[in-house]
């Protein structure tokens, strides 16, 4: 391409200061843009200008991070990630002399080639390149720059002589980590820098090692491409490394690249050997003080001018031979390779119809290879990427996230966490191109999310294995006095100088238990006085949360959020608990009387809400008399009382008293007394808590599960349970108390004297098979007989015109008492929460049922006209076996009193007291059956047996039986003889 404006090669050993005279270079003019090597020193970079421009003009664009404000005017990048043709003003290229990298170098001699400034271009590196630039580009400046310090060699020295603000410098994981456990041992730790990781675990790192924490860095060779690290003496603790293809030996540039981050600006360093690498021969340590190295005779090239017609053309320009002698052509690199690999597959095939298909492949195959896997998966990967964005535009959110997903883990040990790292940087890399994913802020700050945590665990497991933080820095700045600064972080971790001490739990510490006992008591009492700031603004942000933040678990424990913060215990009231808070001592008593004060309104406003019926009926000056004791009653029971506990009470209730009551939800059941809207699951959950602290129980029973209208009667649970729970326990089995009255109301229709069948509504609502309703019915006072029978199909009735279901005022219902015990009251609208039949909807309609006793005539019964049989057909000698089926009968037989009296006369009521004689009740549990329902006006006597046959229905009985007493008896009397 035409030069433009000034080029200048800018060239030097290590520690001249070339990146920092091309930053001064670059913020001297409008526009700039600066290439860097590593990730790591482009962050560098950027943070350095940040501090010197702002944020708000200054761009970071690496492979896996993006930071571009709207008014961007400098650009700091990784040189593959340069943005050459946006015009800047100024271009910079560091560390040149990588243009003869077999790996990368393809990619520097391209920016030498190519990447210009419309008014000045520099070429930082090793004076190396003098040759090679000037032939490539004629036009090019040459400032040379002398280093600020010397460079001495000491030849070997062990490990555990290390000179402080030392790096030992190795070539492969394994003899890191050994070194780094070393020095743990005999130093107190080392910080571990290696090029995979990322910017933020390698700055938390250096940081360990700048701020004295520890006084030797371990670390790969990422050191010597410009980081800026305060290092006295450099030690190689090997001389080979692997360059992605073969072990070789470590050339003398490159050695001299490392040894010089040793001494920085005019303080001297020195470097050498140690461990298992042999001491340096006398011309090459001599070289490296020296600075003198062979000149770079050869660059890596691969052309980048290229073609997309078809992947053919497309291989053969990127294969396309170099004749400068100058250039030659580079290796396979991992995105030809991925590129030949995937195009040979036959579904991709079918998809390169265009040179926009061609060139998106090109894309794909650019991914760099961050995993470190096998060429055949990373292919396979490369290629479902591709398949996504050609079908679909872009990479699908599900997709995507699951493979985010599967690696935001933080747990595992350093190298699954450097794994990991590696897997998520090429997601980010994905995130970071425009047009492949739906939401690229979205995604981009997502990947970067994880990798921060990623970063911060990896960054935890290091110092952990490799740094004996305890004895290294708190303890010696304990002994120094110095003031501690404490923090925490989201995951309520305590951390003073950077060391983890234990975490917060609402307002409690709990102590790390590695500490030794001497340890322990300064740790915490230096803990402690670093957290007293926190524990008052944490008091703060607590009292000012509103209730939906805070919950109260079954066993009466009270929960911000997922945190414990105190328990109730028990108070003079049984609706009046107290509130114990879980606030350390040192906390100061300010904050735990904050916090009692929160938790115990919470509580209150708990109780008031979930009990609002029930504590308006106590607060109701207009219930008084024997209402008022009722009340009282129901108000210490929770809001449910067995009638039997209060039977004399509830007989003795005039009209008006029980009107006063029921006009606070209270119903008056056969066999309890209750509010029916405390029968839902958050006021059960709460009673159960009230009852068991009232009752002094160490561990509260938890309540059933919502919905069922039966659960188990488990005979092991403390006496009471199942009341408070809203079930009255039958036999094997308890039922709630809201289905159980609706039963007893089916229940006064049958003859519980004669015995009856079970109805479909009398299994619908109980949600039982026939036989557990039987063992049912017997927990309930009655007798089941089992019988077998024939099974008859039901003729179909035919149909008939039904009389609309009369709509009687409700008041008037309430007032009248139904037939059977005297003082039960007609059973109050069912509660809508019901599992089985919700209110408003109609049961579906049984098959009609013919009795036992009285089978109807069937089809098969009918005499009908029998043809001729054929010669050939011989009729049947005996008709086959009926069907049969199993009906039970139910009796009521209560169990027989102790000193009770006979001469017919029933049992007495469960609830107390004797029914008027002459009349009879069906219920269950009470009163003496008296047969069939009697006839209008409550008269009682026998019944004729009616031989008609009968037709069943599912649909529930009308009651019109009307209490003569009542003061509406005779209005509604005469309603229905007008009808």
């Amino acid at each position: 391409m035409k030069d433009r404006g000034r080029i200048a090669a800018v060239l030097g050993p290590t520690n001249t200061g070339k990146t920092h005279y091309a930053i001064e270079r670059m913020l001297a003019h409008r526009t700039g843009v600066i290439g860097l090597p590593l990730r790591l020193l482009a962050r560098e970079v950027y943070d350095r200008i940040v501090a010197l421009r702002g944020p708000s003009v200054v761009a970071l664009i690496t492979g896996e991070e993006r930071i571009v404000p709207e008014r961007t005017q400098y650009w700091v990048c990784t040189v593959e990630a340069m943005p050459v043709g946006i015009g800047a003003d100024f271009l910079a290229v560091d560390e040149i002399q990588l243009c003869a990298d077999p790996e990368r170098g393809h990619v520097f001699t391209d920016r030498l080639l190519h990447a210009r400034g419309l008014h000045e271009t520099l070429f930082m590196g090793a004076g190396t390149m003098r040759g090679a630039i000037a032939a490539l580009v004629p036009k090019a400046q040459f400032l040379s720059r002398e280093r600020y310090s010397q460079l001495v060699y000491t030849g070997s020295k062990k490990i555990s002589r290390m000179p402080p603000r030392s790096a030992i410098v190795g070539f492969s994981v394994e003899n890191l980590y050994a070194t780094a456990e070393l020095l743990r041992r005999q130093k107190g730790g080392a910080a571990v820098v290696m090029g995979a990781l990322s910017p933020r675990t390698r700055n938390a790192q250096v940081e360990l090692y700048q701020n004295g924490d520890v006084d030797v860095l371990v670390a790969t060779d990422a050191i010597g491409m410009g980081l800026n690290l305060d290092i006295r003496h450099v030690a190689f603790s090997g001389l080979r490394k692997f360059d992605g293809r073969r072990m070789r030996e470590l050339w003398p540039n490159e050695l001299a690249q490392i040894a010089g981050r040793a001494g920085r600006y005019t303080e001297d360093g020195t470097f050498g050997v140690t461990g298992e690498a042999p001491p340096l021969d006398d011309d090459l340590a001599q070289a490296i003080q020296d600075h003198r190295f062979a000149p770079v005779k050869k660059l890596q090239w691969r052309n980048s001018d290229l073609e997309f017609g078809s992947v053919a053309r497309l291989v053969a320009s990127l294969e396309e031979p170099v004749e400068d002698d100058w250039l030659t052509r580079a290796r396979e690199a991992d995105d030809l390779m991925a590129l030949k690999a995937i195009s040979e597959r036959d579904d991709v095939k079918a998809r390169l119809q265009s040179a926009r298909d061609v060139r998106l492949l090109w894309d794909v195959c650019r991914i760099p290879d961050f995993r470190g896997i096998s060429h055949q998966e990373h292919a396979e990967l490369l290629g479902r990427i591709y398949d996504f964005l050609h079908d679909l535009g872009r990479v699908p959110d599900d997709w995507l996230a699951r493979q985010v997903k599967r690696i935001d883990r933080t747990e595992g040990d350093i190298d699954t966490l450097s794994k990991r790292l590696a897997f998520i940087r090429t997601w980010t890399y994905v995130a970071q191109r425009d047009g492949w994913v739906d939401d690229v802020a979205h995604w981009r700050g997502a990947t970067r999310a994880v990798e921060d945590r990623l970063s911060d665990a990896l960054h935890g497991a290091l110092t952990q294995r490799f740094v004996d933080r305890r004895t290294s820095v708190l303890l010696r700045r304990l002994k120094q006095k110095e003031s501690l600064v404490a923090d925490v972080n989201d995951k309520g971790e305590v951390t003073v100088e950077g060391e983890v001490l234990g975490r917060i739990e609402g307002f409690r510490f709990i102590q790390d238990k590695t500490a030794s006992p001497d340890e322990a008591k300064t740790l915490r009492q230096a803990a402690m006085a670093a957290l007293r700031p926190e524990f008052h603004l944490r008091a703060d942000r607590f009292y000012n949360a509103p209730d939906t933040e805070f919950d109260l678990t079954e066993q009466g424990g009270l929960m911000w959020g997922d945190q414990a913060l105190g328990k109730l215990v028990k108070g003079d009231d049984p609706m009046k608990p107290m509130a114990e808070a879980f606030v350390d001592d040192e906390a100061g008593p300010e904050v735990i009387q904050k916090v009692q004060r929160r938790l115990q309104h919470f509580i209150d406003r708990r109780i008031a809400a979930q009990f609002e019926p029930l504590l308006g009926l106590s607060r109701d000056e207009a219930v008084t008399g024997l209402a008022r004791g009722v009340a009282f009653r129901l108000l210490e029971s929770f809001g449910i009382v067995p009638r039997a506990e209060i039977a004399d009470d509830i007989k003795a209730l005039d009209q008006d008293a029980r009107g006063m009551l029921r006009k606070h939800g209270v119903r008056f059941g056969q066999f309890t007394i209750f509010l029916p809207l405390l029968l839902k699951p958050a006021p059960t959950r709460l009673r159960l808590v009230l009852w068991g602290l009232w009752q002094g129980l160490d561990m509260f029973p938890e309540s059933p599960p919502p919905g069922l209208v039966t659960i188990p009667h488990e005979t092991d649970q403390p006496q009471g349970y199942y009341t408070m729970s809203g079930y009255r326990p039958a036999a094997s089995r308890a039922i709630r108390i809201d289905m159980l009255e609706r039963l007893a109301d089916m229940l006064r229709g049958q003859n519980t004297r004669g015995g009856f069948e079970a109805t479909a509504d009398m299994l619908s609502i109980t949600g039982l098979t026939l036989e557990q309703f039987a063992d049912l019915m017997g927990g309930l006072g009655y007798r089941a007989e089992r019988g077998e029978r024939a099974k008859v199909k039901a003729v179909a009735p035919e149909p008939a015109a039904t009389a609309a279901p009369e709509t009687v005022d409700e008041t008037v219902l309430a007032a009248a008492p139904p037939t059977g015990l005297e003082g039960a009251d007609t059973p109050d609208p069912t509660p809508t929460e019901l599992p089985v039949e919700q209110p408003g909807e109609t049961p579906p309609a049984p098959p009609a049922e013919t009795p036992a006793d009285q089978p109807a005539e069937t089809p098969a019964e009918t005499p009908t006209e029998v043809p001729d049989s054929t010669p050939d057909e011989t009729p049947p000698t005996e008709s086959a076996a009926p069907e049969m089926e199993v009906f039970y009968t139910f009796v009521w037989a209560p169990p027989r009193r102790q000193g009770g009296g006979g001469g017919g006369k029933g049992p007495r009521r469960a609830e107390g007291g004797n029914k008027p004689r002459g009349q009879s009740s069906g219920k269950p549990g009470g009163g003496k059956p008296g047969g069939k329902p009697r006839g209008k006006g409550g008269k009682g006597g026998k019944p004729e047996r009616d031989e008609r046959p009968k037709t069943f229905s599912s649909r529930p009985e009308k009651k019109d039986r009307i209490d003569p007493d009542n003061p509406f008896a005779q209005a509604l009397a005469g309603l229905k003889g007008k009808s």
